[in-house]
């Protein structure tokens, strides 16, 4: 199921019925030698070919991702639920995360909608979201959160912490670097299952990565909540290379 708010088509320029359309995994192909990442650093789409773009890819792009929940998560909530962010001053950022009843949301905040090149780059977005929810990321942050609170939280009462207040500061600090842990894992196992996804879907995963070009380098920071884009560029070339 998805859900396109008119505040989009007022904000992108045009409005048009999404409809859904199924397609199904293709079989993996021997091994190749992986391809370079094409740049798509070109000028930006009208807004009514972005809002086009946009309905397309989550017309292809869902029901391919729900085929990949049950086969891979059968246990898990499969029926994604696709919104658009349109708060003002929100950035470029697109985000995976469940409502009241468990099931998974995709959000794409509208300045990623304008800033997407190509079909290929949003389809690859949206396949990483999913990838998140498949590989239940969420559940096992907050698993690692709270092990991080538990631990630090008791380290620092058998270090001397008496009052409530200093144990609590050490568990909300504990519970942060439990959660961030394992987060570079994480996106690249997202970058990982998400190119299988969007090739599944009929786009191409490594047109979709330059995606990666035009934002930020976080680098390899201790705690970084995401790897350096060299990494996840080099994950998506191994993964579509056994396509």
């Amino acid at each position: 199921m998805r859900l396109l708010p008119l505040a989009l088509c007022v904000l992108l320029g045009a409005c048009s019925d999404v409809v859904v359309q199924t397609s199904t995994p293709r079989p993996a192909a021997p091994q190749q030698t992986p391809q370079q990442v094409p740049q798509t650093n070109g000028p930006q789409l009208s807004q009514r070919q972005a809002l086009n773009n946009f309905q397309t890819v989550v017309r292809r792009v869902e029901p391919v991702a729900e085929q990949f929940c049950r086969s891979r998560a059968p246990q898990s909530n499969c029926d994604f639920k696709i919104v658009v962010d349109d708060r003002p001053n929100r950035g470029v950022n697109a985000f995976q995360t469940l409502d009241s009843n468990g099931r998974p949301i995709i959000g794409f905040t509208v300045p990623l909608i304008a800033d997407a090149r190509n079909q290929d780059e949003l389809a690859f977005v949206m396949a990483h979201e999913a990838a998140h929810h498949i590989r239940g990321h969420i559940a096992q942050t907050q698993q690692n959160a709270a092990l991080g609170g538990l631990l630090i939280g008791t380290l620092a009462g058998a270090l001397g912490a008496s009052d409530a207040s200093s144990i609590e500061t050490a568990q909300r600090i504990g519970a942060t670097v439990g959660a961030r842990t394992y987060s570079k894992e994480f996106e690249l196992e997202a970058d990982a299952l998400g190119t299988r996804i969007a090739a599944a879907a009929g786009y191409d995963p490594l047109r979709g990565a330059a995606f990666f070009s035009r934002i930020p380098d976080p680098g390899d920071r201790f705690l970084g909540t995401h790897p350096p884009n060299a990494d996840r560029v080099r994950t998506v070339q191994r993964v579509a290379a056994g396509l």
